[in-house]
């Protein structure tokens, strides 16, 4: 059995960000609940190096819809990066999940020998598509997911690893 791109990306996608989505709706609670300012959750970060939460969402949600366009050979939708609280976060992850809808699946696919440049200038570089995926984008989406999911459990939220893998 041969696994498509498309199956290795865009439902993955899917179900790492609605699993993204269900815990910043707990961190939100649980910010309430506790009576912090929101913002202390949003800005966290595990070090002083590290992007804080807000940026590490912003991030998992710029690889999923990167990869997937990259892959399907459209352009990459372009967010401004201007979220500031909870609800905006979800609208992001809401509008990813809008527009990995409306990726099709045969693209993806032929995707696999597509040339894929990502930069500019020094920073840039070039893969085959499958590379890309495979090598680049997923594991960088899980790595900011991860990132995120682990500053709120840092900082007491309550969930653990079904939170973060969600349903499929």
């Amino acid at each position: 059995m041969t696994l498509s791109l498309y199956t290795a990306s865009v439902p993955v996608f899917r179900q790492i960000l609605g699993s993204l989505s269900a815990i910043l709706t707990k961190a939100e609670a649980h910010a309430d609940a506790k009576k912090l300012d929101p913002n202390a959750l949003l800005q966290a970060r595990l070090f002083p190096d590290m992007f804080p939460l807000v940026r590490q969402v912003q991030l998992a949600t710029d690889f999923a819809k990167g990869a997937a366009a990259r892959l399907a050979g459209a352009d990459v939708p372009r967010y401004d990066d201007v979220e500031t609280d909870f609800a905006g976060l979800q609208a992001r992850l809401e509008k990813t999940l809008a527009f990995l809808d409306t990726v099709a699946r045969e693209a993806v696919d032929a995707g696999g020998d597509r040339d894929v440049t990502i930069g500019t200038g020094a920073n840039q570089r070039q893969f085959k598509g499958q590379v890309y995926l495979l090598h680049y984008a997923l594991p960088n989406f899980y790595f900011h997911a991860a990132t995120a999911y682990d500053i709120l459990r840092h900082n007491g939220l309550e969930i653990g690893k079904r939170d973060f893998v969600g349903t499929f």
